[in-house]
This record gives C-alpha cells, sequence and structure tokens, in this order.
C-alpha cells in the first residue's frame, strides 16, 4: 500500500513540491521515488509500503518496458499473477520480468492491451496515475468500490492530484477555500460524500472512473468502467430461486486465497460479527498456521464485543490479540483526528478502528476485514425496519404523525431511561428516536432517509446557507426491477459504504502503515450477491441468511446468532462525563463565532439539552467537536 501525488502546470513547478511526498510517508514508510516530464511542469511522486516484491524491482514511478508509460499506483492487484500468465500465453513471449511486483504487471498490460482493458481485467483495490508520454497526458484510475482514495482539483492554474489533501496543500498555489455546501452535507450525513471535497474546486474521483486530464490542464475524458448500479440491475434480471451457498462459499474462499498473497505477515480484524467471523473463519481454513486475529473491547459492557470475539477466536484457534479501550484513549487519540482524515469525519468508531489498526501493526502489516457484507447481505436493520415501519405508519394521516413526533422528541431523555430502567426494556431510549423520526415521512425513501441523516437542520447549523441537497437528488435513482430494501441496499452501496466504512477503513490502518483487504469487496461476489432473491439474504426479519449458512459449518449457530452491535463507543455517556471538560473547550462561543461557519447558538441549545439528559444529541454534538477539531488543525481566518 502506498502514497501518489502529482502536480501539472504550464510552467517549470517549484522544487518545494518534493516535500509533497513525505506528507504521505505513513501510507509508505519503506521508500519514496519522484519524476518530472515536460520541462518539469508535471511532477510524480511515491511513497512504497512494500507488500509484494519487497525488492527495488517494485519501486515506483514505474515505467512500462517501452517507456511510453509511467505509473504511480496505490494499492493491490490481487489477480496479476493471472494477468501475467495471460501475457505469457501471447504468440511471442512478450515481455521478460524483472520482479513479482502488480506495478510491473499493469505496465505491461498497459502497453499491451490498452489502459482500460487491463483495469476491467483486473481484480483488486487501486488508486492509479499515469503519464502517458506520446499525448501528454495524466489518467487517473479508481478502483470499483473507492476503496483507495484519490482527490484531483485546480487551485491558481496548477492541476493536481493525491492520495490525502495534506498532500496537495504543500503547493504555494492551494488557497481554496472551504466549502460550505460540502460543510452542510458533512452534517448531514456525518462524511462528505463522492464527488465533494471540503475544500472549494478538489474533488474526489467517484470509484470505478477513470479520468483523463491534457498537458494544458483540460479535462478530455471522463467515464465509468464498471457501475454498481448496472451490475445489481443486470444481477436482478438473471436471479434465481435455486441458491446453492457453495458457491458464496467457493467465491468468497477464492477472494480471500488472491488477497493473502503477501510478502509481508497477515492477518484478519475480529469483532465477533457475522462478516468478521466469516472471513476469520475462511481465512483459518485455508491457512496452515494459526491467523493472528485482532480486536477492540469497552469497559462498557453494553457496547463491549471483545468477548463474543475472544469466543470466536478460541473456537478456530487463531492467535488472538485484544485491547480493552477507555475514555482516556480516546482523548490521547482524538487530537490526531484532522490529520488522519484530512476532511471532518464523524464516525466515532474511527477512534476504535484507529486503535485496533495501531494493535494489528504490531504483529502483521496486512489485515482482511468483513467491511462490505452488510450492503451486499442485507445486514443493516434499518433495512427491515424501514419497509416494515412504513407499512404501519403510512395510513396515519400526516398532521397526525406530525403531531406525536413532536410530542415523543419531547419527553426528556431521564423520563425514558427511568421507564427503560423499571421495564427492564433496552434501548428504549433509541427506539423512540427512531419512532420519532419515522412518523413524519412522506414515503418509504423518505422515511429511510429521515434514518440515515444525522443532522436534520443541518442548513440552520451552517450559516448564511441556502442549498437544495443535490447530492440526493443526483445520487438516489429508484430503480423499477428492485424493491424497496434492494434500492435502500444499492443506496448504501454508493454512499455510506464509499464515504464512510471504506474512508474510515483506509486512514485508520495506513495512518499506521498497515494494509487492510476487504474479500467481500470482490466485484465477483458482487455480482453474484445481486444474483440472488433477497429472500435468501433476508428470512422472518434477519438479514445475511446465505452469509450465515456458510458460516454455520465453521463456528455453532448459538455462538454467532445475536443482536448486531457494531463498532460503537458509549460516546453519550462519555460527553456528560470524562470527555465533558475537553468537549467544553472546543465549543467555544467566542471561537465559534470567530469563524463565522456554525451558529452557536443552535450548538449551544443542544449541549445544555445533552447535559440535562433531556435529549440524547451525542451524534450531533460528536460531529461539531470532530468538525472544531478540523477547523482548529486547518482554518486560518
Amino acid at each position: 500500500m502506498c502514497g501518489i501525488v502529482g502536480f501539472l502546470q504550464k510552467e517549470s513547478l517549484d522544487p518545494s513540491v518534493l516535500s509533497s511526498i513525505g506528507k504521505l510517508k505513513h501510507r509508505g514508510p519503506d521508500s519514496s521515488g519522484a519524476c518530472s516530464f515536460k520541462d518539469d511542469s508535471v511532477f510524480f511522486a511515491h511513497s512504497r509500503l512494500a507488500i509484494l516484491d519487497l525488492s527495488d524491482n517494485g519501486k515506483q514511478p514505474y515505467s512500462s518496458p517501452n517507456k511510453k508509460y509511467t505509473i504511480i499506483f496505490n494499492g493491490e492487484i490481487y489477480n496479476h499473477l493471472e494477468l501475467r500468465d495471460e501475457l505469457n500465453e501471447l504468440d511471442v513471449p512478450y515481455h521478460n520480468w524483472s520482479g513479482s511486483s502488480d506495478t510491473e504487471t499493469l505496465a505491461v498490460g498497459f502497453e499491451k492491451w490498452g489502459i482500460e482493458k487491463t483495469i476491467v481485467k483486473c481484480t483488486g483495490m487501486f488508486a492509479i496515475a499515469i503519464w502517458t508520454h506520446d499525448d501528454d497526458t495524466i489518467t487517473l484510475i479508481r478502483d470499483r468500490f473507492g476503496e483507495k482514495p484519490i482527490y484531483y482539483g485546480w487551485c491558481d492554474g496548477v492541476f493536481m492530484f493525491g492520495s490525502e489533501l495534506k498532500a496537495l496543500k504543500v503547493h504555494k498555489s492551494f488557497t481554496n477555500k472551504i466549502n460550505k455546501e460540502a460543510v452542510a452535507l458533512y452534517f448531514k450525513y456525518g462524511y462528505i460524500p463522492t464527488p465533494y471535497s471540503i475544500y472549494q474546486d478538489i474533488f474526489k474521483l467517484e470509484p470505478a472512473t477513470i479520468l483523463v486530464i491534457s498537458s494544458n490542464l483540460v479535462q478530455i475524458d471522463k467515464f465509468k468502467y464498471w457501475d454498481l448500479e448496472e451490475h445489481a440491475r443486470k444481477g436482478k434480471l438473471k436471479s434465481h430461486d435455486n441458491i446453492e451457498k457453495n458457491t458464496l462459499e467457493e467465491l468468497l474462499k477464492k477472494s480471500i486465497k488472491s488477497q493473502t498473497i503477501s510478502d509481508v505477515p497477515l492477518g484478519a480484524f475480529l469483532s465477533g460479527g457475522i462478516d468478521s467471523t466469516t472471513i476469520v473463519a475462511l481465512l483459518q481454513s485455508v491457512s496452515k498456521l494459526p491467523v493472528k486475529t485482532f480486536t477492540i473491547g469497552f469497559d462498557n459492557a453494553e457496547y463491549n464485543e471483545a468477548t463474543h470475539a475472544a469466543e470466536i477466536a478460541n473456537l478456530l484457534k487463531t492467535d488472538h490479540t485484544e485491547l480493552i479501550m477507555s475514555p482516556l484513549d480516546v482523548i490521547q487519540v482524538v487530537d490526531h483526528l484532522p490529520q488522519i482524515y484530512d476532511e471532518p469525519f464523524s464516525d466515532h468508531s474511527q477512534i476504535a478502528t484507529y486503535l485496533v489498526s495501531k494493535l494489528a501493526k504490531n504483529k502483521v502489516s496486512v489485515v482482511l476485514s468483513g467491511d462490505g457484507g452488510d450492503e451486499l447481505f442485507c445486514g443493516y436493520n434499518r433495512y427491515l425496519y424501514t419497509e416494515k415501519a412504513w407499512g404501519k405508519i403510512k395510513h396515519i394521516p400526516l398532521f397526525l404523525r406530525i403531531f406525536f413526533a413532536y410530542v415523543l422528541k419531547n419527553i426528556p431523555e431521564s423520563i425514558i431511561a427511568k421507564i427503560s430502567t423499571k421495564f427492564r426494556h433496552n434501548n428504549l431510549v433509541s427506539k423512540i428516536q427512531k419512532i420519532a423520526i419515522a412518523l413524519p415521512s412522506k414515503s418509504l425513501f423518505d422515511l429511510y432517509h429521515n434514518l440515515i441523516i444525522k443532522w436534520s437542520d443541518n442548513n440552520q447549523i451552517v450559516k448564511d446557507l441556502t442549498i437544495k441537497d443535490k447530492f440526493l437528488l443526483s445520487k438516489f435513482n429508484y430503480i423499477k426491477d428492485l424493491n424497496a430494501v434492494e434500492n435502500m441496499m444499492l443506496w448504501d452501496s454508493k454512499t455510506y459504504l464509499i464515504d464512510d466504512i471504506l474512508v474510515k477503513s483506509d486512514r485508520a490502518s495506513m495512518s499506521v502503515s498497515l494494509e487492510c483487504r476487504t474479500p467481500f469487496l470482490d466485484h465477483n461476489i458482487y455480482e453474484y450477491a445481486w444474483s440472488l432473491p433477497l429472500s435468501s439474504k433476508c428470512k422472518k426479519g434477519i438479514g445475511k441468511q446465505i452469509l450465515r449458512e456458510v458460516l454455520y459449518k465453521y463456528v455453532p449457530k448459538d455462538l454467532v446468532d445475536r443482536p448486531k452491535q457494531g463498532f460503537s463507543m458509549p460516546i453519550s455517556d462519555w460527553l456528560r462525563g470524562p470527555l465533558k471538560n475537553w468537549a467544553e473547550s472546543l465549543l467555544n462561543k467566542e471561537e465559534i463565532e470567530r469563524q463565522n461557519i456554525l451558529d452557536f447558538s443552535v450548538i449551544d441549545k443542544k449541549w445544555n439539552e445533552h447535559l440535562l439528559e433531556k435529549k440524547d444529541w451525542s451524534e450531533q454534538l460528536w460531529m461539531v467537536l470532530i468538525f472544531q477539531l478540523w477547523i482548529k488543525d486547518n482554518f486560518k481566518g
């Protein structure tokens, strides 16, 4: 795994751009390289985390044998040895291989098949930049699911791209202002959705996209080489009822085997949930040695999955390591989040993900994770809740639903907590909040959107802003061939998976120079999953049915059939207790008003209601705190 960065301008670049690669050393601490072209107006640099071919043969920038292409590449091509076999079977021996790196395989493939045809053949995660010497163009490519990041944009006559924003900001022309529309979207979703970034005129390249820029800084082509939506529709059209769980098992084993190709130690994250347990069980079944597994837990039993993970690790006989997390760990890590994520990003499991990555890095350089299983196999409770809830409430007049929602929203959390304790009803606060959110919805998808947004009055908290949610309108395309639940799964695959789950995983792991691989996100598994009827994924209100059937062959049913917890933290209690002073130091009225971005009165009202236990505003307040941390690190106004 690596970091890449590049600049293109009409005159010679300032030597200071050399420092840009130093900003990505955490992504590639083993070596670095740089080169320039076209009278030093083009600059390519690469920072390397050596995983395949640890010799200098894998160093980048890498030139193709005929010198037509120069490549910098972040990621892994899992089937690159198969691609080599294809190239070796050509009529005339095409290339004498100098090493075993996938970078060399890409370069030779580009020469023989062309860029697009080579990429279509690839299975993997990648962000690639190519300088084509024949026509003086830069080509940027991102993998199918956006596992590897790539930002790009224009600043004062300079085209720039890179794995992380911090590398772009080195250039003296980087003066881009904060994008207030992106800030509003952050407060709606908890992340800044693709293609936006926190800065004006800087974008995230969409997954499965190829972008071509000419030497005069003009975009000359941009297109998708694969499409999530298209393959969901195609899969649904060939959906069949004769389900063979062995097919899924074999596809997963094949993906896992391809992703265990590594010249450095490898392990896996194990939370104790269905997804990570399936990956670990299958990984252990094809491994001759105990798999190194890692988990993180909390000293609060309600949130602690470490005990379940330990039971599974003991059953599968893995080499298991765990860390129990406390509020002190949060305080020690949280101030580093702006440097790790570069943009405001509020999924508070980011801290747990960072700590488990740091734990794993002590023993391995590569880990497998269970990311993607929820989106592919109907794993989120909200999919089933939304459809069930809409079936019940749609017959109630809207004005009555709005009234009941108002009443529920204004019941103090402390009263609900007392009722919950008296009647031993767990998560009553959360359930009442969900009902209050659901009631005013005008359609099933409106209900789903209300459930996934974080800060419903996001336009109020961002000052001097009036926008229509162009992101929502442009991203969601209800597909008639799919039912309601399948449309929600597809929506999450196009948004939440790409811009939250995978961002969290990539930045947290790469901040400690750990490569994280996701076997569920092999596009062959995605395409197969969408050829299955929904009944094979969800039955009697329980998701991941076919995945569970695979897992039951390795782990007893009663060990994994339990309510989904996720990688969450007891943030609500911590904000009222051990994190209160830290939070109040960031919710400074004078500083927030000086920044002139957020409305302090909106924040202050929610903070006081949270402290008095009138409401649980922990999620919304965490978003403000993360934003303030980022502003503190980046804002010079």
